[in-house]
């Protein structure tokens, strides 16, 4: 599978999502893990409200089964959503919500922690006290944010002592929000409207690496666009891409967002090892560039 650098480290372009764990049984569980192992998507996404914590637990008692797993995942989890108070991104919440998800994923230390939605109320130097004492206790190793936009970075970076190097934001063939600005500079109709800050150029200036979440939705979980007749043209277009790579609709998809040269990181929120297979083959094909741009317009997109 493709690789992409970043300052930790070589990552695949493929992660887990874990959000959906609590819907299958151990042994569905335990076969999923192994095919990401399999097809080399070691790179596990949690957060710690995915299940009420549970999701995370059901990774505990995989890494309980297998101890030699733990060494041979990227494990990734995020806080700051609390259910029925919103956002929490006090020092104390902080640090409560990662031993946490320690306790719960049944690990010493988790390879990188996300903040998961900006807060409002957020004080960058409690944050950075709680990252610095994470650090210092070997609980996390690096730290990244969820769904920021530049500024909200360049906020929160000013008083940290660790780089930032990952912001999770929603991208897919259906949802090129990320896109569609940069390519309607100068025009006046919706497309150019720039809702968030240039994160991915940002991104790509400030080597941090962008993770995109349901990949094959349209809209805020508006629904998956494969097969939906509302999107016939744009899977039309991954079917023959499909075809010509030897793909699934799916593994074109995740092509399609792979061969942005962001190198950006596509997050499967799938408990299917047989789809999580499919996309994982997708991340290591090269689209043409005409048939990216041919997959973008037949989403419904213009261009000027």
């Amino acid at each position: 599978m493709r690789q992409i650098p970043t300052p930790a480290g070589q990552i695949p372009a493929l992660a887990l999502g874990c959000m959906r764990l609590t819907s299958r049984s151990l042994k569905e569980n335990e076969a999923l893990f192994e095919a990401a192992l399999a097809c080399g998507a070691i790179f596990l996404d949690h957060a710690d409200i995915y299940g009420g914590g549970e999701c995370e637990s059901r990774c505990g008692e995989l890494f309980a089964l297998h101890p030699d797993w733990r060494d041979k995942f990227w494990v990734q989890s995020k806080c700051g959503i609390v259910p029925g108070k919103r956002y929490d991104f006090s020092k104390a919440h902080i640090l409560e919500a990662v031993d946490g998800s320690l306790k719960r994923l049944r690990t010493d230390r988790l390879d990188s922690l996300l903040l998961h939605r900006p807060d409002a109320l957020a004080e960058p130097e409690e944050v950075a006290e709680a990252f610095s004492e994470l650090k210092r206790a070997g609980k996390v190793r690096f730290f990244g944010v969820s769904n920021y936009n530049p500024l909200q970075i360049e906020l929160l970076q000013k008083s940290l002592n660790e780089p930032l190097l990952f912001d999770q934001l929603q991208f897919g063939p259906a949802f090129t929000g990320m896109v569609d600005a940069g390519l309607h500079v100068n025009m006046t109709d919706g497309a150019a409207v720039m809702r968030d800050g240039g994160a991915l150029d940002y991104c790509r200036l400030k080597g941090i690496t962008v993770q995109a979440w349901s990949p094959l939705y349209y809209g805020f979980f508006g629904g998956v666009f494969l097969e939906d007749p509302a999107y016939e043209p744009l899977n039309q277009k991954l079917c023959e891409l499909a075809e010509k790579y030897g793909l699934t609709p799916a593994g074109a998809a995740a092509a399609w967002i792979a061969r942005h040269p962001a190198r950006i990181q596509t997050i499967a929120g799938t408990t299917s090892p047989d789809h999580l297979r499919d996309l994982a083959a997708g991340c290591s094909v090269t689209l043409e560039r005409q048939e990216w741009y041919d997959v973008y317009l037949a989403a419904g997109n213009t261009l000027p």
